[in-house]
């Protein structure tokens, strides 16, 4: 999976994990790996997610997001196994965003547009679910912070209306939960910027 260019990432043309340098991102990643190893030996299925989405990170930090999606994708179908919501949801927002990061990468010819559109799609359908499991959080204000990344994505998506109306639900939750303002400090999106 790993490879070692000295030349910086090389992706390979047929699909598989790009190639890295020896440099702190290859040494992310191989750690990341390492504790993928020790959670299939334990078989810990909260493990298991979170070593997935690990790996999903460093690709991501890579700019790798196919790969990224991927293992993120493998780490959402681990926190099913875990029934958490929190866990679900912040995969589902991480999810969302990775997707949106990838369809907003500068698209050459057919493949590539149509690769793109299926990254949003993919950024949307992980929003709109986000929001909605969101509501079963354990965290009072956790559904407000999800409301605002999932508003965001939807607005980088140029699904402005639905992300106005995410908003206007987190600004609802607000009202009802005025301590509600740490929820509003660590959220990716102020209320009322697209309205």
């Amino acid at each position: 999976m790993i490879g070692t260019h000295d030349e910086g990432i090389q992706p390979d043309p047929q699909g598989a994990a790009p190639a890295l340098p020896y440099g702190p991102g290859r040494a992310a990643l191989d750690l990341a790996v390492r504790r993928l190893d020790e959670a299939e030996r334990d078989c810990q299925p909260a493990a298991m997610s979170e070593a997935l989405a690990g790996i999903a990170r460093c690709y991501r930090s890579l700019s790798a997001y196919a790969h990224a999606m991927d293992f993120m994708r493998q780490a959402l179908r681990w926190s099913y196994a875990l029934g958490s919501v929190d866990q679900r949801v912040e995969l589902l927002c991480e999810l969302a965003e990775l997707s949106c990061m990838a369809a907003e990468q500068p698209a050459g010819g057919d493949e590539a547009e149509r690769q793109a559109r299926a990254a949003r799609d993919l950024a949307r359908d992980m929003a709109f679910e986000a929001a909605r499991v969101a509501t079963h959080a354990a965290d009072p204000h956790g559904e407000i912070k999800v409301l605002l990344r999932a508003s965001d994505v939807l607005d980088r998506c140029g699904d402005h209306d639905d992300a106005i109306t995410l908003q206007t639900r987190a600004m609802t939750l607000m009202v009802r939960h005025p301590d509600a303002s740490d929820a509003l400090a660590e959220g990716r999106a102020e209320p009322g910027s697209l309205m």
